[in-house]
């Protein structure tokens, strides 16, 4: 998840395991402790970008490392604040909660993690998130800020941090019960293809959970397209984008490309552009697709001009996005006419 959320939880996570007698302090423990995880950011500085990406929620979030992490973090911890009558278990409890909060969670978004690092390299994901999605959210964040305001010793600190960690959760099981849904829709879509090989991903468009992006990859390209939960019919309006694995060879570093394909977990497309060859992870889906369903990815990668690659994942996320376009986006979400309402 996006890093103010992770700041949220970890706030309600330091509350729930220190609120008697340590003060706010139990809350900068857990903002520090949720953020562990993603202290591989700083590995970016000395790699190149596609290097970077594979380290990105690689051994920082793998199991591995928060066992290692956990009695390393939980000794200075407890030697920090001494002379204190805080157990060492219970130190190693709340550092435990908050590290595998952090690496279960980001393995519901499409990015993936390395939980099996450095034994293998197989990335994690459950693909029921978007990586920032206020309805998974807003109640952590409202918790977390009436923590970091309110008097120390206020009553209703107790239920606070219960709604933020619990609301965040009951969400999660409820994508996961959309996505089962869609699932569903999609099931006698997979017969209408001539290919054998099939394989259908399913994640959420962007900050909400009702919206699905759809990938239904074939040996030779991928149909793309979108469908909400509510939609009551079974059609699948897609598009469909061809592999171009020909272009492979208007490529010199084969290298990137390669750690590009893994990275992608095998969903991409190669495109020219200008003479240009372009990488294209789909998992990430487009620049407003669900309206434009040519629009560009956003997720595409310059394979000539590597130096060109900033902002790699996020290029366009929020292009073109004004007070029209949210509500057309939620009518499409909720599967309303463009038309109605305006």
């Amino acid at each position: 998840m996006d890093s103010l959320t992770h700041i949220a939880l970890g706030a309600c996570i330091g509350e729930a395991f220190f609120e008697r007698g340590f003060g706010k302090k139990a809350m900068w423990w857990g903002i520090m402790a949720q953020s562990i995880p993603d202290i591989d950011f700083i590995a970016s500085f000395w790699m190149d970008i596609p290097s970077a990406l594979l380290a990105h929620r690689g051994f920082t979030h793998s199991i591995l490392f928060s066992i290692l992490a956990i009695p390393i973090f939980s000794l200075i911890a407890e030697k920090w604040h001494r002379p204190h009558n805080i157990r060492l278990i219970k130190w190693i409890g709340f550092f435990s909660a908050a590290i595998f909060i952090h690496i279960f969670i980001d393995a519901f978004n499409s990015y993936g993690v390395g939980w099996f690092e450095p034994f293998s390299h197989k990335r994690i994901s459950f693909n029921t998130l978007f990586v920032a999605d206020p309805f998974f959210s807003i109640l952590p964040f409202i918790s977390a800020l009436f923590l970091i305001v309110s008097n120390a010793h206020h009553r209703l600190r107790g239920i606070f941090w219960k709604i933020g960690l619990i609301s965040p959760f009951l969400y999660l099981g409820y994508s996961v019960f959309n996505k089962q849904i869609i699932i569903n829709k999609l099931q006698s879509e997979s017969k209408t293809f001539k290919e054998k090989h099939i394989e259908i991903f399913t994640t959420p468009a962007p900050f909400q959970t009702w919206l699905w992006y759809v990938i239904i990859k074939q040996d030779s390209g991928s149909y793309i397209g979108y469908i909400s939960v509510w939609k009551n019919k079974h059609d699948f309006k897609s598009h469909y984008y061809p592999l171009n694995n020909n272009l492979v060879e208007k490529i010199d570093n084969h290298e990137s490309l390669q750690k590009l394909m893994r990275f992608s977990q095998g969903y991409y497309t190669l495109e020219s552009r200008d003479s240009i060859v372009i990488f294209n992870d789909l998992r990430f889906g487009q620049v407003l697709g669900w309206k434009n369903p040519r629009n560009p990815f956003v997720f595409h990668f310059d394979l000539n001009h590597q130096d060109n690659n900033e902002l790699l994942i996020q290029r366009g996320r929020a292009a073109g996005w004004n007070a029209d376009e949210w509500l057309d986006f939620y009518k499409v979400v909720f599967d309303l006419p463009l038309g109605r309402l305006k």
